[in-house]
């Protein structure tokens, strides 16, 4: 004949432990504690070892040689390489997208004063760069909205730097420093 089912009462549970703790006092409490927490620690290291252990016992993989000055690039490195100069933007229209970051600014419904401008250049690379850093203000969601709309408007550009500050508390509209840069090529520039 089987007996009554039982099912786990957790309140119960931890009403026994107390009460068989409170029985054996707050030494034999600690006692139990201290035991728990050093099983639970040597538990630890001992997975911590384990997951050591194996990342010693890994083959190491030997990092690809740098490519001798003039040696012929890979396939797929040129290939990448021929992408990377495509998705530059022209050199000779990147004051046209400061007007595209006015527009942008005017559809948030952003307050944006005259920023600042510099013209860069990589010899190495020959990849132009227009710096560009914005004074902004108003709500932070417009902002937001702003640089991405930036990003997704012009695929050349890269948000590098963004800060926000308030002067009040209760001001609702932040002020804010957006520095972009515009990665840029001569128009009959090969790779």
């Amino acid at each position: 004949m089987a007996g009554p089912m039982t099912t786990f009462d957790f309140p119960f549970a931890l009403l026994r432990l107390r009460l068989f703790l409170t029985r054996q006092g707050a030494g034999a409490g600690l006692a139990i504690f201290l035991c728990l927490a050093g099983a639970g620690g040597w538990a630890w290291v001992a997975r911590e070892r384990a997951a050591l252990a194996r990342l010693e016992a890994a083959p190491v993989v030997a990092a690809a040689a740098p490519l001798a000055p003039g040696a012929p690039l890979p396939s797929a490195a040129r290939q990448n390489l021929a992408l990377f100069y495509a998705r530059l933007g022209p050199r000779r229209y990147a004051e046209e997208q400061v007007k595209t970051l006015f527009a942008l600014a005017a559809q948030s419904k952003l307050t944006l004063n005259q920023g600042e401008y510099k013209f860069g250049y990589d010899p190495i690379s020959r990849v132009s760069t227009y710096q560009v850093v914005l004074p902004l203000k108003g709500a932070y969601q417009s902002i937001w909205q702003f640089g991405m709309r930036v990003l997704l408007t012009v695929p050349f550009a890269a948000l590098d730097e963004i800060s926000f500050k308030r002067e009040l508390i209760a001001d609702p509209a932040l002020e804010a420093r957006m520095r972009l840069t515009f990665y840029l090529k001569d128009e009959g520039e090969a790779p």
